[in-house]
């Protein structure tokens, strides 16, 4: 059992940057995978980038050149740096991860709170 907490959220114009952090706490876990998701007014929650174990990353189309995601297994955080944003990101990006139960090796995704990014003049 894990739990995580978003931050980083805020108002910027556009053009500006934001970085998003996602901190997970609990016991006897191991992350595989942490995510970002994000869902826009009147849209479907769509996945923005994600990162494994080793390192391997992928994004969605539209934020590609513009957010880097990392992860620091250490601190079991997970980055989303965001630049040159755009109207069209404004949404609530909510972090997800993906891990196991240490003694049951059982796997089972988890979600934060959501944090709220808006982009405009």
């Amino acid at each position: 059992q894990i739990q995580l907490v978003e931050s980083g959220g805020g108002s910027v114009q556009p053009g500006g940057s934001l970085r998003l952090s996602c901190a997970a706490s609990g016991t006897s876990f191991s992350i595989i995978v942490m995510a970002w998701y994000r869902q826009a007014p009147g849209k479907q929650r769509e996945l923005v980038a994600h990162i494994n174990g080793g390192g391997g990353i992928n994004y969605a189309d539209s934020v590609k050149g513009r957010f880097t995601i990392s992860r620091s297994n250490a601190k079991n955080t997970s980055y989303l740096q965001m630049n040159s944003l755009k109207p069209e990101d404004t949404g609530v990006y909510s972090c997800n991860a993906r891990a196991y139960d240490q003694r049951t090796m059982r796997p089972d995704d988890y979600w934060g709170q959501g944090t709220q990014v808006t982009v405009s003049s």
